[in-house]
């Protein structure tokens, strides 16, 4: 619920020293202060799919440093394992409790899109992240062109494979729209590019789970012996994928690229069981979706547009996805990891 105050220097925390700065998960140093600036007091809760993976760990800290930084009251919460209908039933709760504004990453969405209409009809702010065709939000804030994402991963896994073979794809859930769209991009570059290469099963749905990935994974490669490359839409198909390369011995025989993260797939990619990483910083998605949160619940919808900056490393200059989805906005703000840069991520 929104407090009143007399004086709130809403960013006055963002300007600290650089000292104080560097200790925190996100740099600051370059921040949009004019598009945050209140004299407001904002509670806004960022519900994700599924709290307690690495993924999320660290876009809880962007989450806590925004509402350290401005004074806003922030927090994340998720359900404990990848099940759409507990994360409608977070939104409800989260309405009930009149919450300013929501952000949310989510698990399917076709499953939000009516409580997250609710939402709004009660003057809830909504933004939502990796949802590009979500109707029921005010913004939805993706960190790059999705498609583009995909093509990357294919073209790193392509060059692992020689441009040949048989090749397995793997998303979180069927209605993951942004890992579905990461896959579509994937698979179309495959088909321009490489055509001696073969996508040998439908998508595997693989819950977030690592342990799923894994078993999936091996599954896969029993049924169609000859896979000799993944391409990972969820983060913890890093971690099923080398577990899955290094217990069996197929260290380069069976590729990986996909996105991931070195506290998660770091022991993979140093003993040399998968190559190539690839990914965002989830604490910065994070303070970016809180950010536009207050920017929307101060109406400063004519600045939320195509070349917004919000001052956050890969956000600095926002696209549009589409004329007639001008709410849609992405930046461009992935990196790929292997062995030889991994040290400089510490997360």
């Amino acid at each position: 619920m929104k407090l009143h105050v007399t004086t709130i220097a809403a960013m006055a925390v963002v300007a600290a020293s650089a000292a104080t700065a560097q200790d925190q998960a996100v740099d600051t140093s370059s921040i949009n202060q004019d598009l945050i600036q209140t004299d407001e007091t904002y509670s806004i809760a960022t519900v994700v799919k599924v709290d307690g993976i690495a993924w999320f760990d660290r876009m809880r800290e962007g989450v806590q440093q925004f509402g350290a930084d401005t004074g806003h009251d922030t927090w994340m919460v998720g359900p404990s394992s990848a099940d759409a209908a507990a994360q409608v039933q977070l939104v409800e709760n989260l309405i009930a409790q009149g919450v300013d504004a929501i952000a949310i990453v989510p698990f399917s969405v076709e499953a939000v899109e009516p409580v997250l209409k609710k939402a709004r009809d009660r003057g809830i702010v909504v933004i939502s992240h990796e949802a590009s065709s979500i109707e029921n939000v005010d913004y939805d804030l993706e960190a790059f062109d999705n498609l583009a994402y995909g093509a990357k991963l294919m073209d790193e896994l392509a060059a692992q494979m020689g441009e040949t073979g048989q090749y397995v794809a793997t998303v979180g859930s069927l209605t993951s729209k942004s890992q579905n769209e990461w896959i579509d991009g994937a698979i179309a570059r495959q088909e321009e590019a490489y055509p001696d290469m073969e996508m040998v099963t439908d998508r595997l749905e693989t819950y977030d789970d690592a342990n799923t990935d894994y078993t999936k994974l091996k599954e896969a490669l029993t049924a169609h012996p000859d896979i000799t490359g993944i391409v990972g839409g969820p983060m913890p198909t890093s971690a099923g994928a080398g577990r899955l390369i290094a217990e069996s011995g197929l260290q380069g025989q069976l590729h990986f690229a996909g996105t991931g993260l070195p506290s998660v797939a770091g022991e993979y990619i140093q003993n040399g069981d998968i190559n190539y990483i690839q990914f965002w910083d989830p604490a910065v998605a994070g303070y970016a979706m809180n950010m536009l949160a207050v920017a929307a619940l101060e109406e400063r919808d004519d600045q939320i547009a195509e070349g917004l900056n919000l001052g956050l490393e890969g956000y600095d200059s926002l696209g549009e996805a589409s004329e007639d989805r001008s709410n849609v906005l992405y930046g461009s703000g992935w990196v790929g990891v292997t062995k030889d840069n991994m040290d400089q991520y510490n997360f």
